[in-house]
């Protein structure tokens, strides 16, 4: 997949999220406020939060896909997970007001009974949510990027709690009031939750967290079917927005000329580059495989 396409469909699922919040946010505000039901209400608050994580993440996205310069020659990829943890905060400071809010009305014992329209609501923004859910998290496997599965994530966080909503504004409406309060609550906990995931997440890139380990094997099998290479002496990887840039050491035969291990240095990392659509770069180390030999470092 070529790079300006890999950043088109990024950009089209972000577009695709952030129009659909915006028609979710104005349902859930309307219903939740007309029709009576605070956890509702409050999914609608969190919809709006939605929009600085998708605005932020669109503004990630636009850096990201700069190519390489003198000043950052490993590209500008880092952006996105920059955006995955501003993301995350957001979600954080979205529950918190959440889960405060349903407490001062649990404490003051007299919540309103919600109108059928907020059940309705409720309703829609399961199946939409959930939809948007499964069409993002399958163009974020594809793009293996950290911005399309943090959104990816926060509609399925939003599917998730408005499960929570349905349930709570459903027995309201039926009767049992405080259930719409304790809904929104518990909204806030999944909230909690999956912020805490993608900071995890977006924390382990920043600080060149390994990849995968199955991506480091399947790539360490790959460089080691290239004639010349004994062995894989060492392989590390770290994340730089949608791609990974990949550290090979390989072994190899000391006879050998400059020009003949450059040559199959350079079919290695043709071989990466042809299998991963996700590898940005591949630095390769080449040491003689008849030796011990010590690897400096100071890290």
């Amino acid at each position: 997949m070529e790079r300006n396409e890999r950043f088109n469909r990024a950009d089209r699922v972000i577009k695709v999220g952030f129009w659909f919040n915006a028609v979710l946010m104005t349902v859930k505000l309307l219903a939740g406020y007309y029709g009576g039901s605070e956890a509702v209400f409050a999914d609608g608050v969190e919809s709006a939060c939605d929009f600085i994580a998708i605005s932020t993440t669109m503004i990630a996205l636009s850096v990201g896909r700069k190519p390489f310069d003198d000043k950052h020659p490993y590209g500008h990829g880092k952006a996105e997970s920059i955006a995955a943890i501003l993301v995350s905060l957001v979600i954080f400071g979205t529950g918190a007001g959440i889960l405060y809010s349903a407490w001062q009305t649990i404490s003051a014992g007299h919540p309103e009974e919600p109108q059928f329209v907020a059940v309705l609501a409720a309703l829609f923004t399961i199946l939409a949510k959930e939809g948007l859910y499964r069409y993002s998290i399958h163009e974020a496997g594809a793009l293996d990027s950290p911005a399309v599965m943090a959104i990816a994530r926060d509609h399925r966080k939003d599917a998730l709690t408005s499960v929570a909503t349905l349930i709570g504004v459903t027995g309201a409406y039926c009767g049992f009031t405080l259930m719409d309060p304790i809904a929104a609550g518990l909204t806030a906990l999944f909230i909690f939750h999956i912020g805490f995931e993608m900071f995890r997440s977006a924390a382990h890139d920043l600080m060149d967290g390994q990849p995968p380990r199955e991506l480091l094997t399947a790539i360490t099998a790959l460089a080691e079917t290239v004639p010349g290479v004994e062995h894989v002496h060492e392989i590390r990887g770290r994340r730089s927005g949608q791609y990974v840039i990949v550290d090979l050491k390989l072994d190899m035969d000391p006879q050998m000329t400059v020009k003949e291990s450059h040559d199959i240095a350079t079919e290695v990392k043709r071989l990466i580059f042809g299998r991963f659509a996700n590898v940005g770069d591949v630095m390769i180390h080449i040491n003689p495989h008849d030796e011990e030999h010590e690897d400096l470092i100071r890290l």
